[in-house]
Order: structure tokens, then sequence, then C-alpha cells
């Protein structure tokens, strides 16, 4: 058994904590009736040439439980941020006020809970695929070491360590997303 070849599983784990935490932002901005600044967080928009979150064009303030507001800095990227606002998948109507941009949050309905749903699912999905990636990351760490002597029985142990651990991260995500849909779906 050679002591040099050895595979970062701790390196892939805080990768996994990586992509889990990823989702749990996302299941943040996802509304279940009440207005929260987070929701805009995934947001992004084209500003001045590359993609930025749209709260770091604008300052985003929740006045009261079924609005916030996000005051865009600069005028000339209004309607940008209107724009991506829009096709973001959240459902709100964003109504300019100048550089202000209001949007009311309106009362979840059962159609809409069940479009949040799939949105949670679709955040879900992109966890379990990065998940899968860093599998095949630590997968291919096995193949480089395989050409650098390692032995077969090792490279077993260490592909079972590491479907193990991409095995654990899923039922993760697909427990967090079970308590998302139940959060959501509450009336």
């Amino acid at each position: 058994m050679s002591d040099e070849i050895e595979i970062d599983l701790d390196d892939l784990k805080r990768r996994m904590d990586g992509a889990m935490s990823a989702l749990k932002t996302e299941f943040a901005s996802l509304r279940t009736g009440r207005a929260s600044a987070s929701m805009l967080e995934p947001i992004m928009v084209d500003a001045y040439g590359q993609m930025t979150p749209v709260n770091q064009v604008g300052t985003v303030n929740v006045p009261e439980p079924r609005m916030v507001t996000l005051n865009v800095w600069d005028k000339s990227m209004v309607g940008k941020v209107e724009k991506a606002i829009r096709e973001s998948g959240l459902g709100i109507n964003p109504q300019l006020n100048g550089t202000i941009i209001m949007l009311p949050i309106p009362e979840l309905n059962e159609e809409r809970r069940r479009e949040l749903t799939k949105v949670a699912a679709q955040y879900a999905e992109h966890a379990r695929v990065a998940v899968r990636n860093l599998r095949r990351d630590g997968m291919d760490q096995i193949k480089k070491a395989k050409a650098a002597g390692m032995s077969e029985d090792e490279q077993k142990l260490w592909s079972e360590e590491i479907q193990d651990l991409t095995n654990s991260y899923i039922g993760k995500v697909d427990k967090a997303l079970e308590s998302k849909q139940e959060e959501i779906m509450q009336v």
C-alpha cells in the first residue's frame, strides 16, 4: 500500500458543502408569502459587460411585508435590472418609479405554489448535478493515481468512499428539497 498516493476527500467534501450552501441560498430566494431581500440574490443583471448580482447595482429594501424595493444607483441600468427581474422566474411584475423598482409580492395561490415547487426542484437538480460533477472530479483523481501506481484494491476503496460521500450529499439535497416544497405548499 503506497502512502504517497492519497485522494483529497476533505476537498471534495468542502466543495460539496459549497453546493449545499448555494442550494440553501437559492431556496431562501423562493418566497413563501412574505417579502424578503434575499429573494433577489440569485438574479443576475448584465451590468457594464459582465453578469452582476442585482443587489450590487442598487439598494434592496423591504418597506412593508408584501413589497420589495430596489433603488438602482445608475439610471441607465434601470431597464436592464427590470428585464432581469421579469425573466427571473420569480413571477413578480416590477413597477418603475424613476430609479426605484417596486416589486409588489402577490398572495400565493395554489397554482403559484405549484410553480414555486417546480422552481425549487430545478434548484435541487442543479445542486445534484454539481455534486455529481465533484464525484467525477474525484474519480478522475483516482484514474491519475492509478497511472502513478495505485493498486486496484486502493482504487476500489477510494471509489467506494467517493460514491458514499456523493450519495450522502444527494440525500441531503433531496431532504432539503422535500422540506422546502412542504414549506411552499403550506397555506
